[in-house]
């Protein structure tokens, strides 16, 4: 059976994070999970696509890819990725190991820089801190668990609108209106 692009991506995506966090202690699964929705979130909204093209679900730590620990375990399986349980503050961490280098020829400079640059902003948190603040995205809130989280969700914010945009807010809403109730008719810009 073939491997999907989108399942081949994560699992390099998968290698090359386990690579470039292998001296982080606080590294482990949870960690590997956030990272992933940091950084395909992050990409739809500065890029305008995902990294991976994976699906994100609700779990009770926060959003993770809904085909992770199937493809994790096809790479545990291939012998590309090992898994080591370390005792981590009276508690057991599954840290990712990455047995070879990632193929990083489907992604492009821009996706890997966002990567190394989550990866290095999140450093020192641990995976109470990073899945804390995954808990305030929109996307994890709103959803029930199990539930898809749509990548469309990234373009929300939670900051309140400003003066100006209350302002052209509400002029827009009064003419939209006014367009509605047929009072102003309303003639395209191409005619």
């Amino acid at each position: 059976m073939p491997v999907s692009i989108a399942d081949a991506k994560l699992s390099e995506l998968i290698l090359f994070i386990s690579e470039r966090s292998e001296g982080d202690e606080r590294f482990g699964a949870v960690k590997l999970n956030k990272i992933l929705f940091y950084a395909d979130f992050a990409a739809y909204l500065i890029i305008g696509k995902s990294i991976t093209g994976q699906e994100y679900q609700r779990l009770d730590n926060g959003p993770a890819p809904r085909r992770l620990l199937l493809v994790r375990n096809k790479l545990v399986a291939a012998g590309h990725l090992a898994i080591r349980k370390i005792e981590y503050f009276n508690q057991t961490q599954d840290r990712p190991f990455a047995l070879r280098e990632a193929d990083l020829s489907a992604f492009t400079a821009e996706q890997i820089g966002l990567v190394t640059q989550i990866i290095d902003e999140n450093w020192k948190q641990n995976a109470t801190q990073i899945s804390l603040r995954s808990h305030e995205f929109h996307g994890w809130e709103d959803a029930e668990s199990g539930e898809t989280i749509p990548y469309e969700i990234a373009l929300l914010s939670k900051r309140e609108p400003s003066t100006n945009e209350r302002k052209r807010l509400s002029h827009d809403a009064k003419i939209a209106a006014e367009a509605l109730s047929r009072r102003v008719k309303v003639v395209p810009l191409d005619a």
